[in-house]
Protein backbone atom coordinates (compact mmCIF):
# COMPACT_ATOMS: atom_id res chain seq x y z
CA UNK A 1 0.00 0.00 0.00
CA UNK A 2 1.31 3.43 -0.92
CA UNK A 3 2.30 5.46 2.14
CA UNK A 4 0.03 8.43 2.81
CA UNK A 5 1.73 11.76 2.12
CA UNK A 6 2.06 14.25 4.97
CA UNK A 7 0.72 17.77 4.55
CA UNK A 8 4.33 18.97 4.29
CA UNK A 9 5.09 16.53 1.47
CA UNK A 10 1.94 17.59 -0.40
CA UNK A 11 2.99 21.24 -0.16
CA UNK A 12 6.45 20.39 -1.50
CA UNK A 13 4.85 18.82 -4.60
CA UNK A 14 2.46 21.71 -5.28
CA UNK A 15 2.56 23.40 -8.69
CA UNK A 16 2.14 27.19 -8.73
CA UNK A 17 0.34 29.21 -11.36
CA UNK A 18 -1.27 32.60 -11.80
CA UNK A 19 -4.59 32.39 -9.96
CA UNK A 20 -7.84 31.74 -11.80
CA UNK A 21 -9.57 35.08 -12.54
CA UNK A 22 -12.78 34.13 -10.73
CA UNK A 23 -11.01 32.99 -7.54
CA UNK A 24 -8.87 36.10 -7.67
CA UNK A 25 -11.87 38.38 -8.11
CA UNK A 26 -13.59 36.63 -5.18
CA UNK A 27 -10.46 37.07 -3.03
CA UNK A 28 -10.35 40.76 -4.00
CA UNK A 29 -14.09 41.29 -3.34
CA UNK A 30 -14.05 39.66 0.11
CA UNK A 31 -10.80 41.41 1.01
CA UNK A 32 -12.23 44.80 0.02
CA UNK A 33 -15.52 44.18 1.80
CA UNK A 34 -14.34 42.63 5.08
CA UNK A 35 -10.68 43.58 5.62
CA UNK A 36 -9.18 46.71 4.14
CA UNK A 37 -12.30 48.88 4.42
CA UNK A 38 -12.02 48.89 8.23
CA UNK A 39 -8.63 50.60 8.19
CA UNK A 40 -9.64 53.71 6.19
CA UNK A 41 -7.08 53.14 3.43
CA UNK A 42 -5.66 55.99 1.34
CA UNK A 43 -3.87 54.46 -1.66
CA UNK A 44 -1.86 56.55 -4.11
CA UNK A 45 -0.70 55.09 -7.44
CA UNK A 46 2.35 56.89 -8.84
CA UNK A 47 3.45 54.07 -11.18
CA UNK A 48 0.67 51.64 -12.10
CA UNK A 49 1.83 48.03 -12.03
CA UNK A 50 -0.84 47.27 -14.65
CA UNK A 51 1.27 49.21 -17.15
CA UNK A 52 3.96 46.52 -16.84
CA UNK A 53 3.07 43.85 -19.41
CA UNK A 54 5.71 41.32 -18.42
CA UNK A 55 6.72 39.71 -15.11
CA UNK A 56 7.74 41.86 -12.17
CA UNK A 57 8.22 41.96 -8.41
CA UNK A 58 6.01 43.87 -5.98
CA UNK A 59 7.74 44.49 -2.65
CA UNK A 60 6.42 46.19 0.49
CA UNK A 61 7.70 47.26 3.88
CA UNK A 62 6.03 44.66 6.08
CA UNK A 63 4.20 46.38 8.93
CA UNK A 64 1.35 44.02 9.81
CA UNK A 65 -0.64 40.89 9.06
CA UNK A 66 -3.08 42.93 6.89
CA UNK A 67 -0.46 44.22 4.42
CA UNK A 68 -1.56 41.71 1.77
CA UNK A 69 -4.87 43.58 1.51
CA UNK A 70 -3.10 46.79 0.48
CA UNK A 71 -0.96 44.94 -2.08
CA UNK A 72 -4.07 43.38 -3.58
CA UNK A 73 -5.90 46.72 -3.69
CA UNK A 74 -2.97 48.65 -5.18
CA UNK A 75 -2.26 46.09 -7.91
CA UNK A 76 -5.80 45.11 -8.95
CA UNK A 77 -6.81 43.97 -11.54
CA UNK A 78 -3.25 42.67 -12.03
CA UNK A 79 -3.11 39.29 -10.31
CA UNK A 80 -0.31 38.84 -7.79
CA UNK A 81 1.21 35.73 -6.24
CA UNK A 82 2.08 36.49 -2.64
CA UNK A 83 5.03 34.87 -0.87
CA UNK A 84 4.13 33.87 2.72
CA UNK A 85 5.74 31.97 5.58
CA UNK A 86 5.89 28.20 4.98
CA UNK A 87 4.70 27.56 8.54
CA UNK A 88 1.45 29.46 7.85
CA UNK A 89 0.28 26.89 5.28
CA UNK A 90 -0.69 24.35 7.95
CA UNK A 91 -3.24 26.51 9.77
CA UNK A 92 -6.84 25.44 9.19
CA UNK A 93 -8.18 28.92 8.40
CA UNK A 94 -5.45 29.63 5.82
CA UNK A 95 -4.45 26.48 3.94
CA UNK A 96 -7.41 26.41 1.51
CA UNK A 97 -7.28 30.16 0.85
CA UNK A 98 -3.53 29.94 0.22
CA UNK A 99 -3.98 27.01 -2.18
CA UNK A 100 -6.76 28.65 -4.21
CA UNK A 101 -4.76 31.86 -4.52
CA UNK A 102 -1.46 30.16 -5.32
CA UNK A 103 0.40 31.69 -2.40
CA UNK A 104 4.07 30.67 -2.51
CA UNK A 105 5.61 29.25 0.72
CA UNK A 106 8.94 30.56 2.02
CA UNK A 107 10.83 29.25 5.03
CA UNK A 108 11.53 32.36 7.12
CA UNK A 109 15.23 33.24 7.47
CA UNK A 110 16.15 30.04 5.65
CA UNK A 111 17.12 28.89 2.16
CA UNK A 112 14.61 26.55 0.57
CA UNK A 113 13.95 25.21 -2.91
CA UNK A 114 10.15 25.34 -2.79
CA UNK A 115 10.04 29.16 -2.82
CA UNK A 116 12.66 29.42 -5.58
CA UNK A 117 10.75 26.89 -7.69
CA UNK A 118 7.44 28.69 -7.10
CA UNK A 119 8.79 32.14 -7.99
CA UNK A 120 10.52 30.89 -11.15
CA UNK A 121 7.29 29.27 -12.29
CA UNK A 122 5.26 32.47 -11.87
CA UNK A 123 7.91 34.59 -13.59
CA UNK A 124 7.85 32.23 -16.60
CA UNK A 125 4.08 32.81 -16.74
CA UNK A 126 4.64 36.62 -16.82
CA UNK A 127 3.18 36.95 -13.32
CA UNK A 128 3.79 39.25 -10.35
CA UNK A 129 5.72 38.00 -7.32
CA UNK A 130 4.65 39.92 -4.21
CA UNK A 131 7.07 39.61 -1.30
CA UNK A 132 8.38 41.32 1.84
CA UNK A 133 12.20 41.52 1.72
CA UNK A 134 12.32 41.89 5.52
CA UNK A 135 11.05 38.32 5.85
CA UNK A 136 8.31 39.02 8.38
CA UNK A 137 6.22 41.88 9.72
CA UNK A 138 7.65 44.60 11.93
CA UNK A 139 8.19 43.49 15.51
CA UNK A 140 8.17 46.82 17.34
CA UNK A 141 7.04 49.35 14.75
CA UNK A 142 10.28 49.93 12.84
CA UNK A 143 11.67 48.35 9.69
CA UNK A 144 14.17 45.53 9.94
CA UNK A 145 17.20 44.95 7.67
CA UNK A 146 16.13 43.04 4.59
CA UNK A 147 17.27 39.44 4.15
CA UNK A 148 20.78 39.10 2.69
CA UNK A 149 20.55 37.82 -0.88
CA UNK A 150 17.56 39.97 -1.86
CA UNK A 151 19.75 42.03 -4.16
CA UNK A 152 21.05 38.88 -5.87
CA UNK A 153 17.47 37.67 -6.40
CA UNK A 154 16.41 40.87 -8.16
CA UNK A 155 19.62 41.22 -10.12
CA UNK A 156 19.40 37.61 -11.32
CA UNK A 157 15.89 38.00 -12.74
CA UNK A 158 16.32 41.59 -14.00
CA UNK A 159 12.58 42.29 -14.08
CA UNK A 160 11.01 45.54 -12.76
CA UNK A 161 10.58 45.92 -9.01
CA UNK A 162 7.61 47.96 -7.73
CA UNK A 163 7.43 49.21 -4.15
CA UNK A 164 4.29 49.67 -2.07
CA UNK A 165 5.22 52.03 0.76
CA UNK A 166 2.99 51.47 3.79
CA UNK A 167 2.21 53.80 6.68
CA UNK A 168 0.01 53.17 9.74
CA UNK A 169 -0.64 49.45 9.25
CA UNK A 170 1.46 48.39 12.25
CA UNK A 171 -0.66 50.55 14.53
CA UNK A 172 -3.85 48.84 13.33
CA UNK A 173 -2.66 45.52 14.77
CA UNK A 174 0.73 45.58 16.51
CA UNK A 175 3.02 42.59 16.78
CA UNK A 176 2.52 42.55 20.55
CA UNK A 177 -1.27 42.50 20.46
CA UNK A 178 -3.37 41.47 17.47
CA UNK A 179 -6.43 43.38 18.69
CA UNK A 180 -7.54 45.70 15.91
CA UNK A 181 -7.42 49.51 16.18
CA UNK A 182 -8.75 51.90 13.57
CA UNK A 183 -7.61 55.19 12.08
CA UNK A 184 -6.34 56.38 8.68
CA UNK A 185 -3.75 54.24 6.89
CA UNK A 186 -1.75 54.97 3.74
CA UNK A 187 -0.04 53.21 0.85
CA UNK A 188 1.90 54.55 -2.16
CA UNK A 189 2.77 52.41 -5.19
CA UNK A 190 5.77 53.36 -7.31
CA UNK A 191 8.46 51.80 -9.50
CA UNK A 192 11.66 51.25 -7.50
CA UNK A 193 13.93 49.52 -10.04
CA UNK A 194 13.60 49.17 -13.79
CA UNK A 195 15.33 46.30 -15.58
CA UNK A 196 18.01 48.77 -16.64
CA UNK A 197 18.55 49.88 -13.02
CA UNK A 198 19.08 46.28 -11.93
CA UNK A 199 21.59 45.76 -14.72
CA UNK A 200 23.68 48.74 -13.59
CA UNK A 201 23.50 48.36 -9.79
CA UNK A 202 25.41 45.82 -7.71
CA UNK A 203 23.48 43.44 -5.45
CA UNK A 204 24.70 45.37 -2.40
CA UNK A 205 23.63 48.71 -3.90
CA UNK A 206 20.16 47.27 -4.53
CA UNK A 207 19.85 46.12 -0.91
CA UNK A 208 21.15 49.46 0.41
CA UNK A 209 18.55 51.35 -1.61
CA UNK A 210 15.74 49.10 -0.36
CA UNK A 211 16.82 49.44 3.28
CA UNK A 212 16.92 53.22 2.94
CA UNK A 213 13.52 53.34 1.22
CA UNK A 214 12.05 51.16 3.98
CA UNK A 215 13.45 53.35 6.80
CA UNK A 216 10.48 54.05 9.04
CA UNK A 217 9.23 54.15 12.62
CA UNK A 218 5.46 53.87 13.04
CA UNK A 219 5.49 55.60 16.43
CA UNK A 220 7.50 58.53 15.09
CA UNK A 221 5.11 58.71 12.14
CA UNK A 222 2.17 58.78 14.57
CA UNK A 223 3.84 61.61 16.54
CA UNK A 224 4.29 63.61 13.34
CA UNK A 225 0.77 62.77 12.11
CA UNK A 226 -1.25 62.48 15.33
CA UNK A 227 -4.53 60.66 15.07
CA UNK A 228 -6.72 58.98 17.62
CA UNK A 229 -6.93 55.20 17.26
CA UNK A 230 -10.34 53.68 17.89
CA UNK A 231 -9.87 50.69 20.18
CA UNK A 232 -11.51 48.53 22.83
CA UNK A 233 -8.75 48.88 25.41
CA UNK A 234 -5.74 46.64 25.76
CA UNK A 235 -3.32 49.23 24.39
CA UNK A 236 -0.62 47.80 26.70
CA UNK A 237 -1.42 44.11 26.11
CA UNK A 238 1.78 42.04 25.71
CA UNK A 239 3.97 45.15 25.64
CA UNK A 240 5.98 43.52 28.44
CA UNK A 241 7.03 40.76 26.02
CA UNK A 242 9.32 43.25 24.23
CA UNK A 243 9.73 46.05 26.78
CA UNK A 244 11.20 43.80 29.45
CA UNK A 245 13.70 46.11 31.18
CA UNK A 246 12.46 48.86 33.48
CA UNK A 247 13.65 52.24 32.14
CA UNK A 248 13.73 53.65 35.66
CA UNK A 249 15.35 51.02 37.93
CA UNK A 250 16.97 48.87 35.22
CA UNK A 251 15.58 45.56 36.52
CA UNK A 252 14.77 42.93 33.88
CA UNK A 253 11.62 40.80 33.47
CA UNK A 254 9.79 42.87 36.09
CA UNK A 255 7.41 44.71 33.76
CA UNK A 256 3.73 43.81 33.99
CA UNK A 257 0.67 44.88 31.96
CA UNK A 258 -3.07 45.10 32.37
CA UNK A 259 -5.35 46.56 29.71
CA UNK A 260 -3.91 50.06 29.06
CA UNK A 261 -1.41 50.05 31.95
CA UNK A 262 2.23 48.96 32.20
CA UNK A 263 4.29 49.01 35.40
CA UNK A 264 7.41 47.64 37.07
CA UNK A 265 6.89 45.25 39.98
CA UNK A 266 10.31 46.11 41.39
CA UNK A 267 10.07 49.92 41.65
CA UNK A 268 6.47 50.85 40.82
CA UNK A 269 7.35 52.77 37.64
CA UNK A 270 3.98 53.07 35.90
CA UNK A 271 2.24 54.54 32.85
CA UNK A 272 -0.98 54.42 30.88
CA UNK A 273 -0.98 54.18 27.09
CA UNK A 274 -3.60 56.47 25.56
CA UNK A 275 -5.47 56.36 22.26
CA UNK A 276 -2.56 58.16 20.54
CA UNK A 277 -0.04 55.44 21.52
CA UNK A 278 1.54 57.82 24.03
CA UNK A 279 2.93 56.92 27.46
CA UNK A 280 1.24 58.91 30.22
CA UNK A 281 3.47 58.25 33.28
CA UNK A 282 2.26 58.56 36.85
CA UNK A 283 4.06 60.98 39.18
CA UNK A 284 7.80 60.20 39.62
CA UNK A 285 7.68 57.59 36.85
CA UNK A 286 9.80 57.57 33.69
CA UNK A 287 9.20 55.98 30.27
CA UNK A 288 10.92 56.39 26.89
CA UNK A 289 9.47 58.50 24.10
CA UNK A 290 7.84 55.50 22.39
CA UNK A 291 7.87 51.67 22.67
CA UNK A 292 10.29 51.49 19.73
CA UNK A 293 12.72 53.84 21.52
CA UNK A 294 12.36 51.64 24.62
CA UNK A 295 13.47 48.55 22.68
CA UNK A 296 16.26 50.60 21.12
CA UNK A 297 17.55 51.41 24.61
CA UNK A 298 17.31 47.73 25.61
CA UNK A 299 19.34 46.83 22.52
CA UNK A 300 22.14 49.24 23.45
CA UNK A 301 22.21 47.85 27.00
CA UNK A 302 22.40 44.30 25.61
CA UNK A 303 25.20 45.21 23.19
CA UNK A 304 27.21 46.55 26.12
CA UNK A 305 26.50 43.46 28.20
CA UNK A 306 27.41 40.82 25.63
CA UNK A 307 30.56 42.61 24.44
CA UNK A 308 31.93 43.12 27.93
CA UNK A 309 31.05 39.67 29.24
CA UNK A 310 32.63 36.64 27.47
CA UNK A 311 30.49 34.38 29.67
CA UNK A 312 27.20 36.05 28.73
CA UNK A 313 24.33 33.58 28.96
CA UNK A 314 20.55 33.72 29.24
CA UNK A 315 18.43 30.63 29.97
CA UNK A 316 14.66 30.35 29.88
CA UNK A 317 12.23 27.50 30.52
CA UNK A 318 10.14 26.90 27.39
CA UNK A 319 7.47 24.71 25.88
CA UNK A 320 8.34 23.36 22.43
CA UNK A 321 5.90 23.35 19.52
CA UNK A 322 5.99 21.95 15.99
CA UNK A 323 3.72 21.31 13.01
CA UNK A 324 1.81 18.00 12.97
CA UNK A 325 2.17 15.82 9.87
CA UNK A 326 -1.41 14.92 9.04
CA UNK A 327 -3.79 17.41 10.65
CA UNK A 328 -4.35 21.13 10.33
CA UNK A 329 -3.67 23.51 13.19
CA UNK A 330 -6.97 24.85 14.54
CA UNK A 331 -8.03 27.85 16.67
CA UNK A 332 -5.44 29.98 14.80
CA UNK A 333 -2.57 28.15 16.48
CA UNK A 334 0.81 28.13 14.74
CA UNK A 335 2.20 24.92 16.27
CA UNK A 336 1.17 22.07 18.57
CA UNK A 337 3.00 21.67 21.89
CA UNK A 338 5.20 18.58 21.68
CA UNK A 339 7.86 19.04 24.36
CA UNK A 340 9.41 21.00 27.21
CA UNK A 341 12.91 22.10 28.11
CA UNK A 342 15.31 25.02 28.45
CA UNK A 343 16.58 27.42 25.81
CA UNK A 344 20.00 28.97 26.42
CA UNK A 345 21.51 31.87 24.50
CA UNK A 346 25.29 32.38 24.81
CA UNK A 347 28.34 33.27 22.74
CA UNK A 348 28.38 29.81 21.14
CA UNK A 349 24.84 29.89 19.85
CA UNK A 350 21.27 28.85 20.67
CA UNK A 351 20.87 25.63 22.66
CA UNK A 352 17.71 23.63 23.38
CA UNK A 353 17.85 20.82 25.94
CA UNK A 354 14.62 19.00 26.67
CA UNK A 355 12.06 16.68 25.15
CA UNK A 356 10.05 16.20 21.98
CA UNK A 357 7.18 13.72 21.74
CA UNK A 358 8.22 12.17 25.06
CA UNK A 359 11.82 11.57 24.00
CA UNK A 360 15.06 13.44 24.70
CA UNK A 361 15.64 16.19 22.15
CA UNK A 362 18.59 18.59 22.04
CA UNK A 363 20.12 20.86 19.43
CA UNK A 364 22.49 23.79 18.99
CA UNK A 365 22.26 26.47 16.28
CA UNK A 366 25.31 28.65 15.69
CA UNK A 367 25.19 32.28 14.58
CA UNK A 368 26.01 31.40 10.99
CA UNK A 369 22.68 29.58 10.98
CA UNK A 370 20.49 32.00 12.95
CA UNK A 371 20.49 35.77 13.18
CA UNK A 372 17.09 36.56 14.71
CA UNK A 373 14.13 34.72 16.22
CA UNK A 374 11.23 34.49 13.77
CA UNK A 375 8.11 35.96 15.41
CA UNK A 376 5.33 35.01 13.02
CA UNK A 377 2.14 36.00 14.83
CA UNK A 378 2.59 37.79 18.15
CA UNK A 379 5.41 38.25 20.63
CA UNK A 380 4.30 35.54 23.06
CA UNK A 381 6.42 32.98 21.17
CA UNK A 382 9.06 32.70 18.43
CA UNK A 383 10.61 30.05 16.22
CA UNK A 384 13.47 28.67 14.14
CA UNK A 385 13.98 25.99 11.51
CA UNK A 386 16.07 23.09 12.80
CA UNK A 387 17.19 20.65 10.09
CA UNK A 388 14.40 21.98 7.91
CA UNK A 389 11.66 21.49 10.54
CA UNK A 390 9.80 24.42 12.08
CA UNK A 391 9.88 24.67 15.90
CA UNK A 392 8.38 27.33 18.15
CA UNK A 393 9.34 28.22 21.70
CA UNK A 394 6.90 29.44 24.33
CA UNK A 395 8.79 31.09 27.24
CA UNK A 396 7.34 30.97 30.73
CA UNK A 397 8.18 34.61 31.47
CA UNK A 398 6.79 37.25 29.06
CA UNK A 399 9.88 39.47 28.94
CA UNK A 400 12.10 36.55 27.97
CA UNK A 401 10.97 36.99 24.35
CA UNK A 402 12.40 40.49 24.14
CA UNK A 403 15.61 39.40 25.86
CA UNK A 404 16.09 36.52 23.41
CA UNK A 405 15.32 38.78 20.44
CA UNK A 406 18.00 41.40 21.05
CA UNK A 407 20.51 38.87 22.45
CA UNK A 408 20.43 36.61 19.39
CA UNK A 409 20.56 39.49 16.94
CA UNK A 410 23.49 41.21 18.64
CA UNK A 411 25.43 38.00 19.31
CA UNK A 412 25.09 37.24 15.60
CA UNK A 413 26.38 40.72 14.75
CA UNK A 414 29.29 40.34 17.14
CA UNK A 415 30.41 36.96 15.80
CA UNK A 416 29.21 36.75 12.17
CA UNK A 417 27.41 39.94 11.06
CA UNK A 418 25.97 38.88 7.71
CA UNK A 419 22.63 40.43 8.80
CA UNK A 420 24.03 43.85 9.58
CA UNK A 421 22.39 46.65 11.51
CA UNK A 422 21.63 49.84 9.59
CA UNK A 423 24.45 52.37 9.04
CA UNK A 424 22.34 54.98 10.83
CA UNK A 425 22.41 52.77 13.95
CA UNK A 426 26.21 52.64 14.17
CA UNK A 427 26.00 54.86 17.27
CA UNK A 428 24.65 51.88 19.20
CA UNK A 429 28.02 50.14 19.00
CA UNK A 430 29.98 53.27 19.80
CA UNK A 431 28.01 53.36 23.08
CA UNK A 432 29.72 50.15 24.21
CA UNK A 433 32.93 52.06 24.96
CA UNK A 434 31.21 54.45 27.33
Amino acid sequence: MKEKLTNKQKLTQRKFKITNRFYYWLYYFLDKLFIIKKYKPHIEIIDDINDCKGPCFLIFNHLSRVDHAYCLEAAYPRRINIVAGYNEFFRSHLHTVFKLNNVIPKKIYSNDLISIKGMKSIIKQNGVICLAPEGMSSIYGTNQPIIPGTGHLFKHHKIPVYFLELRGQYLTTTKMCLDERYANTYATLKLMFSSEDLEKLSAQEIEDKINLAFKHDEYDWQKANPQKWKNKGGMATNLDTLCYKCPKCGKELTMRVDNNTIWCEACGNKAEINDYYEFVPTENSYFPYTPSKWVEWERVETIKEIRKNPNYSFTEEVDLGNIPDYKWLKDKKTTEICGHGTLTIDHEGVHYNGTKDGKEFNFTLDYKTVFSPAIVTDTTHFGWYVDGEWYEFYPKRPGANGKVLVSVEELHRLHVNTWKNFPWNSWMYEETDK
